[in-house]
């Protein structure tokens, strides 16, 4: 099959490379988003490897439909940025990586964590300038600490692991219990959890029920001085509530690996621009804010998995056999 990669990173590159063993499909590295401006140029191609950021609207289904277009192949697990009726409508099979490796995603949960604690990203940068005094590094013991898990899949639940290897307790809200948590986890409504966590860690999918799931009532409900830690969808977080909360001092520390308008800034160098959205640069000021650019996911054993389930799935597609991840639209 001829395949149109988009959104391709020299990683990309590497890794799906050598998941294509034997060149058994074709594939062309696209540096570009996939838009409504860059579909014309999947014209021709069988399939398109998209990206989280990639925006697979009505629109971009259409002009990718009309150009010959029969998979879209997402390299995540994620899919809300895809009209799955439109796909559907279109005859256009979608599939994705329902997993690639939940401990890449669940340990950068921990290091956000204990950065922000320990206040190591100030710290460094203080040694870098010969400052070594301790003022504004002081931390917390996670020992005792309780611990509020978001969401438990495969990654809620080994975020929760981890933190109880620490010592803490860990609650857990889901309208889902899955039933591999642990003794340890507690389920508890969404408020208890609110109003008992010191750290709250957000591992949930994007739906319409989570969407701003965060929002300035459930931050009222939350401990003086919590610490807020999201690697899962940015849409999750209503950003003027956070800082809001930020400002109030509500919110004591905030980890965030994603951002709700993150399409236009992550996975790109703009250190030479000027980032003109005003909510992020604002999240920036805050000395107890810890921004990472999406790379929670980004691990060697991530990537490999995520470019052999991806290739596994054209493979599937193309010859009508073996297992295929499809996505298909909720109706």
């Amino acid at each position: 099959m001829r395949i149109a990669v988009f959104s391709a990173k020299p990683y990309d590159r590497t890794f799906i490379t050598r998941a294509n063993a034997g060149e058994r499909h074709s594939l062309s590295f696209l540096e570009a988003r996939l838009t409504a401006d860059t579909a014309p140029l999947a014209n021709g191609f069988d399939a398109v490897c998209a990206f989280v950021n990639d925006c697979l609207d009505a629109t971009v289904l259409e002009q990718l439909h009309n150009g010959g277009t029969r998979l879209v192949a997402l390299r995540s697990a994620g899919f809300n940025h895809v009209d799955l009726a439109t796909a559907e409508r279109l005859g256009i099979t979608v599939v994705r990586v329902p997993a690639y490796s939940p401990h890449a995603v669940a340990e950068h949960a921990v290091a956000l964590v204990l950065s922000l604690n320990r206040m190591t990203y100030r710290a460094y940068n203080r040694v870098r300038e010969g400052n070594f005094a301790l003022d504004g590094l002081l931390g917390f013991d996670l020992h005792g600490k309780t611990v509020g898990v978001i969401g438990t899949g495969h990654i809620g639940l080994i975020f929760a692991d981890i933190m109880h290897g620490f010592g803490c307790r860990v609650v857990a809200s889901d309208p889902f219990p899955s039933p591999a948590a642990k003794s340890f986890v507690e389920y508890v409504p969404l408020a208890t959890l609110f109003a008992s966590a010191d750290i709250i860690s957000l591992h949930c999918p994007l739906t319409p029920e989570t969407h701003h799931l965060i929002n300035a009532d459930a931050i009222a409900q939350m401990k003086e001085g919590v610490m807020l830690i999201n690697t899962g969808r940015g849409r999750v977080v209503d950003t003027q509530a956070v800082i809001a909360g930020l400002k109030s001092g509500k919110i004591g520390r905030l980890g965030l690996d994603v951002y709700e308008e993150e399409e236009q800034l992550f996975f790109e160098d703009l250190s030479q621009g000027v980032i003109d959205d005003d909510q992020f640069m604002r999240l920036t000021t805050f000395h107890n804010v810890l921004i990472t650019g999406h790379q929670a996911f980004f691990t060697a054993e991530a990537l490999t998995n995520i470019a052999e389930t991806t290739l596994a799935n054209i493979d599937a597609f193309e010859s009508g056999s073996g297992t295929m991840h499809r996505v298909v639209s909720a109706k």
